[in-house]
């Protein structure tokens, strides 16, 4: 039976806490760790096809180096962490699944200081077969536009996956959803358009792909991936700065992101896109790209 609306605190299952396997429901921290209080807290989310943790190896190196720009060491090796996910999966009996490391500072010290406190890693797998409504994705989702901005990059750690970063994601998600809305497109700092509130975002115009360059948000892996399967397909990317004023000229919209995938959007605020051509053939594309290759034959 599927777990879905089961709260996340009472599901059945395993979760490996620092190196061992413990009962879904056991898998506790304190009320007075670092991480709720201060934000030291670094996580990654990936997603698993087939038994196979797509890219997994580096999300485990962005995880340590998200764990780095925040002064702390995660106390296991790239290979430890692969490891430990591949065992939570099967320990779970999953083979299509989210997974969820997070990693984080605990109890020792409470205040702003905290090099004593242990470091915990935790990881958490889960069924969640779609980020978004299925029927809205089909659509096209409707997008809000935050009323927050991505933070200059010299006030925040931006390359970091870091707990604390989310906070402005999660409200302006949150205003999007009570106006109707599935999700918010955020500007940077400067007036430019950054990204959604979970996902990057990607336009099309004339054939050519429009994305923001990353360079005060994260530079997300299914981006990455997104990008190198179009340029294989002879697509041309191109990564700069636009400006919400440009968003009338784009004929198609994106976005994507481990959750999300490949995502079309039908409208940013009073914007408006047909998903088509090029959003259906990337859709395809990275649907094979993360399959297994026995599987996507």
């Amino acid at each position: 039976m599927s777990a879905q609306g089961v709260p996340f605190d009472q599901r059945d299952g395993w979760i490996w806490y620092d190196g061992v396997f413990v009962p879904w429901a056991d898998a506790k921290l304190h009320v007075l760790s670092h991480g709720l209080h201060y934000g030291s807290t670094v996580f990654e989310g990936e997603r698993a096809y087939g038994g196979t943790i797509f890219k997994s190896a580096e999300h485990s190196e962005r995880l340590r180096l998200s764990a780095e720009m925040l002064d702390f060491t995660i106390p296991y090796t790239i290979g430890e962490i692969d490891a430990a996910k591949k065992a939570t999966l099967e320990k779970n009996n999953l083979v299509d699944a989210y997974v969820r490391p997070v990693a984080w500072r605990g109890s020792e010290m409470m205040g702003v200081a905290a090099q004593k406190n242990t470091i915990h890693l935790a990881i958490g797998v889960w069924e969640w077969p779609s980020y978004f409504d299925p029927e809205q994705r089909q659509k096209g989702l409707r997008l809000d536009l935050s009323e927050w901005r991505r933070p200059d990059p010299a006030t925040i750690p931006c390359k970091a996956k870091a707990a604390g970063l989310y906070m402005i994601c999660t409200i302006s998600k949150h205003r999007a959803e009570r106006r109707g809305y599935a999700d918010a497109l955020m500007l940077d700092y400067r007036g430019y358009v950054a990204e959604c509130t979970g996902a990057n975002v990607f336009f099309v115009k004339d054939g050519v792909i429009h994305t923001p360059t990353p360079d005060c948000f994260l530079d997300g892996l299914t981006r990455r991936t997104v990008i190198d399967i179009a340029r294989r397909h002879g697509i041309e990317v191109v990564e700069r700065h636009i400006l919400p004023e440009e968003l009338a000229s784009f004929s198609e919209c994106f976005i994507t992101g481990t959750a999300a995938e490949v995502t079309p959007v039908g409208s940013i605020a009073d914007w408006h896109f047909t998903p088509s051509g090029i959003t259906h053939q990337l859709m395809d594309s990275y649907s094979a790209e993360v399959r297994p290759k026995q599987q996507a034959a």
